[in-house]
């Protein structure tokens, strides 16, 4: 805070507001605004995986809050430790005698980690572009336009209109700025970074200014990553000089600014990287290109990825008004393009924070503007991590999927380590969170902390992309890491004396307290949760060894220890049970669904196959309530798809798309979800959620219109992807009925419709009866222990048609209302 004080002092800049007239123009894919951002969560984010920068737009002093992936506290380490072995049976022993808080006590001392709880994501700081003279300004107007990655600012001092174009560039890998104005000579400006470390005062060298640190200290483990920014600029007329650590700007016509920064991580366990050579190549190789043309190279990389979807809910006048009123307005108006908005801005924003050969989207993606952000900004997985993800393949962003398997290999190494030394078992463990040096521990305490089913999950997410793609090469790259996983739990589990399951002991079921014991403790043995996961691992690392012709033996053993583990039961109101005994209250309203995994993100609750559960389910939802954090809700406009209640799932998209308030989550003004405060998972479940209430693929049937809702009669959506290896190029309804349906088989093999309409199949080959294609499976039906069948009740479903058409790979095929 002191240098942020100590660079607006510098500058002698006041600020103030504008008056404001301008509007949305004709790209209705933009986030725009009448006023300049007053704090980090009106700013805008831009971002090409790598570097992250948060736009302010006020006139006079602009703020371009930066971040770089790599920058984290702390160095290459490892939290496991032996102690836990002593400490393992004695905990497992307390869970079983029924003394909870006991064993939560000492899981907490003696089995979490010895040294850190994992290091924080942290800022890089600020570059600050002062504007002597233009506190006061008319016609402002800034957006984020998210069909081409660009963050704008335009408004007028005098008779003059100037404008700002930023992005943070693919393909160049910088941050580049453009201002310009519409009379010559008008640029005139001061540019000035800072940092929030210690010992990180600018520099001027040469034509440039730079500064240079180190990540910080944390929990007795020295900041290891060096990081350096550079700024450079081109003038077109007028002058550029740097000197004291500032670049002063005068009587230019249009100016570019280039901001490179580095770091010298090369990978989780190697802080080697050149970092001067890096920022300095970045840096020369911008500066010999004009704006315009990192700009196109910029957009077509980008566009690439974000123009295979697009969705159409209709248009209304809410279009005329600023993001910010929308999103205040969204629950008394209709407002049906700020969903199409919403579900758009996941993508960009998952396309920004996840690049190829970089680090997967953290907490809060890439934008953060804090030393010790909330919850560390780690990787936290017992669901958020996954959630970031659960668009990728459904909504064709494979690539953006590729950092997330790199973490899973990562800690597939680093968790063989702790998997040892821990609990003395085979292959590998990931407990509920983890970092960019892929620690594998528990960490915090025994509430939270000691559950060690993170890699289970995983796991089910790296299985879902073979679900979509079909590709063989990818799952023979990873059976071993799931192979490993299965091993874990295989040694880790053991027999509960009283019930003969075999459970994972000790765990929980995330952050939620059970009424076990003394009725204040999380830790347990065989929450439904695990089971859930130890079933899906269990099945899918036997379907994998069996698509890949290995390890016959090695299948029967898992196929043997499936047969072990505890059903899903229906507990005493209805409700199906988080945990092995019938703890649930009516009245729990916590965030955490963590039973309903077994609903969605897996498959394994249907209303076709095991529809007692699947009404289990709603009672849960029931209880629980609607408004929550705000990935919490994300979530639960998912589940209430799958639940095949579109109204439902709509008003969970109201209560998430409402400004964020006292009462719980929502949006924040820059339309990124609060928990509170900012988390990113919620973006990304919601956008999820929007096209699984449009389409689903999760039960070997492509399911056409499965949750929509009465708000939209009438729309289209295309480019979204299917399991089986189908993308839907496609989908018109209208008057909530299918107008036209065209589906891409990229593998061949069955497709399987289901629909509430009749479609008109003519010239088509049926392949009725056949498996739904070559390689997807579903889970296998669960009978549920039910306590008291009056309790239970069987879904009401609408009428379906199910249509079976025999493929061929890369044909399209059209269908239209009968």
């Amino acid at each position: 805070m002191n240098k942020v004080l100590k660079t607006i002092s510098f500058l002698m800049i006041l600020t103030s507001s504008g008056i404001s007239i301008q509007g949305q123009t004709e790209n209705d894919l933009k986030l725009w605004y009448d006023e300049p951002a007053e704090n980090w969560n009106e700013a805008l984010p831009i971002g090409n995986g790598r570097i992250g920068a948060m736009i302010f737009g006020n006139p006079s002093l602009e703020r371009l809050q930066l971040n770089e992936e790599t920058i984290w506290a702390g160095q290459p380490n490892s939290i496991a430790h032996d102690k836990a072995l002593m400490a393992l049976p004695k905990v497992r022993k307390l869970i079983f005698d029924g003394k909870y808080k006991a064993a939560q006590d000492l899981a907490t001392s003696d089995i979490r980690s010895q040294t850190n709880n994992g290091m924080p994501y942290q800022t890089f700081g600020n570059v600050y572009i002062s504007f002597p003279g233009h506190q006061d300004y008319t016609n402002y107007y800034r957006d984020l336009d998210i069909q081409s990655a660009l963050a704008s600012v335009s408004y007028k001092v005098d008779d003059v209109t100037y404008k700002r174009e930023i992005i943070s560039a693919f393909k160049d890998d910088v941050v580049a700025v453009k201002l310009s104005a519409d009379q010559p000579g008008k640029i005139t400006a001061n540019i000035l970074m800072n940092s929030p470390y210690d010992k990180t005062d600018p520099v001027s060298r040469d034509d440039i200014i730079m500064l240079d640190g180190t990540s910080s200290n944390h929990e007795g483990l020295r900041g290891g990553v060096d990081f350096e920014g550079r700024v450079a600029v081109s003038t077109n007329s007028g002058s550029a000089v740097s000197e004291n650590g500032s670049i002063s700007i005068k009587e230019a016509d249009e100016v570019t600014i280039y901001i490179s920064i580095a770091t010298n991580f090369k990978n989780y366990k190697d802080l080697s990287e050149d970092v001067r050579s890096k920022t300095i190549s970045l840096l020369d190789a911008a500066r010999k290109r004009d704006f315009e043309t990192i700009k196109k190279d910029h957009a077509d990389y980008y566009q690439k990825f974000f123009n295979r979807v697009s969705l159409d809910l209709g248009k209304t006048d809410a279009l005329d008004q600023p993001t910010n009123q929308r999103i205040k307005n969204f629950s008394e108006q209709d407002d049906p393009q700020l969903v199409e908005l919403y579900f758009q801005f996941g993508r960009y924003l998952l396309i920004s924070s996840s690049q190829p050969g970089g680090q997967p989207a953290n907490l809060q993606g890439i934008w953060n503007d804090m030393l010790f952000p909330p919850w560390e900004s780690k990787y936290t997985m017992n669901i958020n991590a996954e959630m970031n993800y659960w668009p990728a393949e459904l909504t064709n962003l494979p690539e953006m999927h590729e950092p997330f398997i790199q973490l899973a290999k990562e800690v597939s190494e680093t968790g063989k380590k702790t998997a040892r030394i821990m609990y003395d078992a085979d292959g590998w463990v990931l407990h509920h969170n983890t970092d960019i040096w892929r620690i594998t521990g528990p960490i915090d305490n025994a509430h939270s902390g000691m559950w060690p089913s993170g890699g289970a999950w995983l796991m089910q997410d790296l299985w879902e992309r073979y679900n979509y793609s079909g590709d063989k090469d990818y799952l023979r790259e990873i059976y071993p890491i799931m192979k490993g996983s299965a091993e874990f739990f295989l040694d880790f589990m053991i027999p509960h004396p009283e019930f003969g399951y075999m459970v994972v002991i000790p765990s929980n079921s995330p952050e939620n307290s059970h009424g076990g014991g003394e009725g204040n403790a999380s830790i347990t043995a065989g929450a439904t949760m695990d089971q859930q996961l130890m079933f899906d691992l269990f099945t899918h690392t036997a379907e994998a060894a069996e698509i890949l012709n290995q390890d016959v033996e090695f299948v029967q053993k898992l196929n043997g220890a499936k047969e072990k583990l505890a059903p899903m039961q229906i507990g005493r109101y209805g409700q199906l049970q988080e945990w092995l005994k019938d703890w649930d209250d009516p009245e729990d309203d916590h965030r955490h669904i963590s039973h309903l995994y077994g609903l969605f993100p897996s498959n394994q609750i249907s209303p076709f196959r095991n529809p007692e559960l699947f009404e289990s389910t709603k009672v849960v939802l029931e209880h629980r309530g609607d408004k929550s954090t705000g990935w919490s809700m994300g979530w639960k406009v998912n589940l209430w798809a799958r639940l095949l209640d579109g109204n439902h799932a709509y008003k969970l998209l109201n209560d998430q798309l409402s400004l964020v308030g006292s009462d719980g989550g929502g949006s924040y003004p820059n339309m990124l979800d609060a928990h509170p405060p900012f988390q990113i998972d919620g973006n990304f479940g919601v956008t999820a959620g929007i096209a699984e209430m449009l389409m689903q693929s999760h039960e070997g049937a492509i399911h056409i219109l499965p949750a929509l809702p009465d708000a939209w009669e009438q729309g289209s959506i295309q480019g979204i992807r299917a399991r089986g290896g189908f993308t839907i190029n496609l989908l018109e309804w209208e008057n909530n009925e299918i107008q036209q349906l065209t589906v891409k088989s990229n593998l061949g093999g069955n497709l399987r419709l289901r629909t509430a309409s009749k479609l008109d199949f003519k010239n088509l080959k049926t392949a009725k009866g056949e498996n739904p294609n070559p390689f997807f499976r579903i889970n296998p039906i669960q009978k549920p222990i039910v306590k008291d069948k009056s309790k239970t009740t069987q879904p009401d479903l609408p009428k379906y048609y199910e249509y079976d058409i025999k493929t061929e790979k890369g044909k399209t095929y059209t269908f239209s209302a009968k």
